[in-house]
């Protein structure tokens, strides 16, 4: 028993090293400067009690909600058709579409420029058709659109993998007593496809919440949490306030995730 401990312990050992010194340690450092400013601990209630902080909080969970809710929406439909139809090009289909994993936030933000700017394609289209450019780029309109490209090829893969593993003699007897296509979706596959929905949702909400990259290349008018704490740290040199902002914004995206998992948990996919 005690070599199976000791055993357990040394396999256990680089993992304790690593969440020691790249998790704890910085939050625990991270925690400490949040309260050294004026405000001292209350600065952690500051998201709540400035308006600017509780505006930006605000947008940025409004924002992951609905990347999060498009993101599942588009992966899910994909998802059962790609999964369920075999065509040639299928395979290098769903390698393109996990594609934008390769890049980095700053280059999604200049693809919606390139898309959604001054001199963007949308713009050009609705100029020739309309007289007028339409731009939306450096708005909150062009960050979710770089948010839910960049976060579908984190959440259509788990999709696709639940859509697999569903039972298909339960949809065939849905079918047999009568069930048509939508009902079979809603009664029969999507309550299936919940735990998938649960676990890649929460990543997607949390990879928004908590993305950078994309919001700096296109913060002209743009007011998210993430940015806020940059322009706190950089611009104005308040470190207590940034630190306590960043372990807000860190403990409401591992809430949802713990909330998630626990959920996920509980619940069975219909599979085979």
């Amino acid at each position: 028993m005690s070599r199976d401990l000791s055993r357990h312990l040394v396999l256990l050992l680089p993992l304790t090293i690593l969440v020691g010194a790249f998790f704890l340690l910085p939050v625990a450092r991270l925690i400490l400067v949040g309260a050294s400013g004026e405000a001292g601990v209350a600065a952690y209630t500051a998201v709540v009690t400035t308006p600017r902080y509780f505006e930006s909080f605000l947008n940025t969970i409004l924002l992951s909600a609905g990347v999060t809710l498009v993101t599942l929406a588009i992966s899910t439909a994909a998802g059962l058709f790609l999964q369920r139809n075999s065509f040639p090009g299928r395979d290098l289909l769903v390698a393109f579409m996990t594609f934008p994993l390769a890049f980095p936030g700053v280059v999604v933000g200049f693809m919606v420029i390139m898309l959604a700017g001054r001199q963007g394609a949308i713009g050009g289209v609705t100029d020739a058709l309309f007289g007028d450019r339409l731009v939306f780029a450096y708005s909150m309109a062009g960050l979710f659109m770089g948010y839910v490209y960049f976060s579908i090829p984190r959440v259509i893969l788990t999709i696709m993998a639940a859509i697999e593993k569903l039972d298909p003699a339960l949809e065939e007897a849905a079918r047999s007593l009568g069930a048509g296509p939508w009902s079979v979706l809603r009664d029969v596959v999507l309550p299936a496809l919940m735990p998938a929905f649960l676990a890649s949702g929460a990543v997607c909400f949390a990879t928004a919440m908590g993305a950078f990259g994309t919001a700096f290349t296109l913060a002209t008018d743009i007011d998210v949490l993430p940015m806020t704490i940059y322009t706190e740290f950089v611009l104005y040199a308040n470190f207590a306030t940034a630190a306590a902002l960043s372990i807000v914004l860190g403990a409401m995206t591992w809430l949802v995730l713990a909330l998630s998992r626990s959920l996920a948990g509980s619940t069975v996919a219909a599979a085979g």
